[in-house]
C-alpha cells in the first residue's frame, strides 16, 4: 500500500510535518493515533472542514486510529482570528452545537470496528473543566513564554489594531494541553490541521515534551494540509448564498450538490484529489476526461455525486441528481417528491404570484423575460418552456393543473435560464 505521507502529497494536501522521515517511520511502524479538533463555533460543520474530516478518514483507512475532538471547552472562548475579537456564545448553545458536530462527525469515522485502529469521539470540556486556575498557570502557564506568544502572526495583526483579550490570548495553551492529555489518555502522538494551525499544534508539541518528557509513548508529530481557495480568488466553501453547510437544514442536499457541480473546471482537479476516495488511476483518467470535454462536468459530476453520497446518503443523492436532470428537462418533474422539488426551487430564481399569471406575466415575474414584449417573443421563438413543456400560445395561462404539488411552476428560456413561479392563489 502507498504511504500515508506520499498519498496526502500526491492529493496535494501536504503542506508541513515536523520531522518528515521520523513520520514515516511511525506510520510504518504504527499505527499510529491522530487527531484533530473541531470548535463548536457554529451549529454545524462546513465544507471547509471536510478536508480535516476526510483526512481522519484516509488516516484510518490506512490502518491508523483517529481522534475526532469536538472543543466543547474551547468552542467557549474560540481560536482567536486576524481581525477582530469572536463574539462569545452562550454556553447552552456551545453545548447544543457540540452534540450537533459530534453526531456529524460519527458519520464519516469508524467507531465501531476492530482494534487497533477503532476510532475515538472524545470532548476536551472533559479535562480542561477539571483545572483549577491554579493547576491551570503553575502546570500550563508555566511553560509557555509570553515573548513567544507575543510574536505569534495573529497577535501581533491583533495587538497592531484593536488589541485582544486575554481569554483568546490564552487559546494556544488550552489547546495545546488538549495534546498533552490525548497523549496521556491515548497514546495520540500526530496531530493534525490546516497549516493556519501550524503554531498551536507546534505549541502542543513543545508542551507535551515539557510535561512529560515524551514518555512513554514517545516522540509526537504535527502535519498540517493546504488550505483550499478557488481558482477565482475568492473563499472556498462560499457561494453568494453563503456558507455550504453539511448540515441539511442549512444547506439542502440539493444545494449541496449543486455547489460541487458548479466547481470552476480550473479547480475541479484539486477538488477531486483533496475530497474524493477514488483511487488515483480514476482520478487521473477523470481529471483526463475533464480536461478534453469540459462542457460535460464529468469531473464535476463525479465530486457531486461522491460527496453528497458521503454526506446525505445515497438515496438523497439519488433524489438530487434526479431533480437536477429534471429541471432541465431530462427527467420527469412530476416524480419528484415535495422536499426535493422545495429544496431544488430554493436554489432558484423566482417570484411569487397571488393570482393565476400568464406564462407572459410568470416570464418577466420571474426575471427570465425584461418584459411583456420581450417574454412574448421569446415564446414566438420557440424558447420558453412550463414544467419543460414547449409554451406555444402567446397568450397561455398557468392553472392549477401545472401546478407541481399544488404549489410551483418551473419556468425555463431556452436550455439553460431556470426559473421558479410560487402560486399562492
Amino acid at each position: 500500500m502507498t504511504d500515508i505521507v506520499d498519498e496526502l502529497r500526491w492529493r496535494g494536501l501536504l503542506a508541513q510535518t515536523t520531522d518528515e522521515d521520523a513520520l514515516k517511520k511511525a506510520f510504518a511502524d504504527g499505527p499510529v493515533t491522530a487527531y484533530c479538533g473541531f470548535d463548536p463555533t457554529a451549529a454545524s460543520l462546513h465544507v471547509g472542514h471536510l478536508t480535516q474530516v476526510l483526512t481522519l478518514r484516509r488516516l484510518q483507512l490506512f490502518g491508523h486510529r483517529p481522534i475526532a475532538l469536538v472543543g466543547g471547552a474551547t468552542g467557549l472562548i474560540g481560536d482567536p482570528k486576524p481581525s477582530a475579537e469572536r463574539a462569545m456564545n452562550e454556553v447552552a448553545t456551545v453545548e447544543t452545537w457540540t452534540d450537533r458536530i459530534r453526531g456529524q462527525l460519527s458519520a464519516f469515522l469508524d467507531f465501531d470496528g476492530a482494534e487497533p485502529n477503532t476510532a475515538v469521539m472524545a470532548n476536551n470540556h472533559d479535562w480542561i473543566s477539571q483545572l483549577s486556575i491554579v493547576e491551570y498557570l503553575r502546570d500550563v502557564g508555566k511553560h509557555f513564554s509570553v515573548n513567544q506568544m507575543l510574536a505569534r502572526e495573529t497577535v501581533k495583526s491583533r495587538l497592531a489594531g484593536e488589541g485582544m483579550s486575554y481569554t483568546e490570548f490564552s487559546y494556544v495553551l488550552l489547546q495545546s494541553y488538549d495534546f498533552v492529555e490525548l497523549y496521556r489518555r491515548h497514546g495520540c502522538t500526530l496531530q493534525i490541521g490546516g497549516s493556519d494551525q501550524w503554531g498551536n499544534i507546534t505549541a502542543g508539541l513543545d508542551l507535551i515534551r515539557r510535561i512529560t518528557g515524551n514518555e512513554p509513548h514517545g516522540q509526537a508529530h504535527a502535519l498540517t494540509t493546504n488550505l483550499l481557495t478557488k481558482a477565482d480568488g475568492s473563499k472556498f466553501g462560499k457561494t453568494e448564498g453563503g456558507t455550504v453547510w453539511l448540515d441539511p437544514e442549512l444547506t439542502t442536499p440539493y444545494a449541496f450538490y449543486q455547489f460541487w457541480l458548479g466547481a470552476d473546471d480550473r479547480d475541479v482537479s484539486r477538488y477531486l484529489r483533496t475530497f474524493s476516495f477514488r483511487s488515483r488511476e480514476e482520478i487521473e483518467t477523470l481529471e483526463r476526461d475533464s480536461e478534453e470535454r469540459p462542457a460535460a462536468r464529468i469531473g464535476q459530476r463525479a465530486l457531486a455525486e461522491e460527496l453528497t453520497t458521503l454526506v446525505h446518503g445515497a438515496d438523497q443523492c439519488t433524489a438530487v441528481v434526479e431533480a437536477s436532470k429534471a429541471l432541465f428537462g431530462q427527467g420527469d418533474l412530476t416524480a419528484l417528491d415535495e422536499a426535493t422539488l422545495r429544496s431544488a426551487v430554493a436554489e432558484l430564481p423566482g417570484a411569487q404570484l397571488t393570482e393565476t399569471p400568464t406564462v407572459v406575466d410568470a416570464l418577466v415575474a420571474t426575471g427570465l423575460a425584461p418584459s411583456k414584449g420581450g417574454a412574448r417573443r421569446t415564446i414566438k421563438e420557440g424558447g420558453a418552456y412550463l414544467n419543460n413543456a414547449k409554451v406555444t400560445d402567446e397568450d397561455a395561462v398557468i392553472t392549477a393543473a401545472d401546478l407541481l404539488h399544488g404549489r410551483w411552476a418551473l419556468l425555463r428560456r431556452g436550455k439553460r435560464n431556470l426559473a421558479a413561479a410560487e402560486i399562492t392563489a
